[in-house]
């Protein structure tokens, strides 16, 4: 079975994002997540604010919610220094870039960063997470082959992650259904544009949804009813 399979047998995943400033802030918007039907939450730091504070905010919701999903993007890190960051218990890790490229070096940095995975796992004593990497993400170098570039992601990304062109933007179908097509039962997930109201275009293709301005009222502010109306689409 796959890894991503463990934690969410069903057929989509709706992951809520909550951009963290600090405690109270972040533990608000993951009891609106998880009370309002989200699988799971994923919480990411934006500047100003140092993935020392994303790290404190993680364990204080951590302490009230120990048996949700959580997982954690770095920004401002490198996926090889946010490795560094992860500790027993964080459910996920999500990097903007995978690694994977069309020119010669293909999955050369993924190859890299999966080696020192395997090393810190076994640190670990076989913890593991689900690695969320981006493949034609926004903001990144532009994909030409989209189909190709996502099978080359496949062994080593737990769950491929695309977007649109950038933040809030919905990504086209068309890609969306390339991507999937290329690799089969493997998960997909899409991290922008998507809201309550466009999710069922992109369902037939997609596996999991990570979502933030499309549930919210402003950027560091989920929207209980929106989240709620999201949730009863996967219903």
């Amino acid at each position: 079975m796959n890894a991503y399979r463990r934690f969410f047998p069903k057929r989509h995943t709706f992951l809520a994002v909550v951009h963290v400033v600090n405690k109270d802030q972040t533990l608000l918007n993951v009891r609106i997540a998880l009370g309002e039907g989200a699988d799971g939450v994923f919480l990411i730091n934006h500047p100003p604010v140092p993935s020392r504070q994303l790290y404190h905010c993680y364990q204080h919701v951590r302490e009230v919610f120990p048996d949700a999903w959580i997982g954690l993007n770095w920004l401002g890190l490198s996926p090889e220094e946010g490795l560094d960051m992860m500790q027993f218990q964080m459910n996920g890790m999500w990097v903007d870039n995978a690694g994977i490229r069309e020119d010669s070096h293909g999955a050369k940095e993924a190859i890299l960063f999966a080696e020192k995975r395997r090393r810190w796992e076994k640190e670990m004593k076989d913890y593991f997470f689900l690695l969320f990497g981006g493949v034609a993400f926004k903001y990144q170098q532009h994909i030409y082959d989209v189909g190709r570039v996502a099978q080359l992601a496949v062994p080593y990304v737990d769950v491929i992650t695309t977007s649109g062109d950038g933040t809030g933007m919905a990504p086209d179908v068309e890609k969306i259904r390339v991507m999937k097509n290329a690799i089969g039962d493997h998960p997909l997930a899409i991290a922008s544009g998507i809201t309550p109201e466009n999710v069922s275009r992109y369902m037939e293709h997609t596996d999991c949804f990570l979502v933030a301005t499309g549930v919210s009222d402003s950027h560091i502010e989920l929207n209980p009813g929106r989240v709620r109306k999201l949730a009863n689409a996967f219903v």
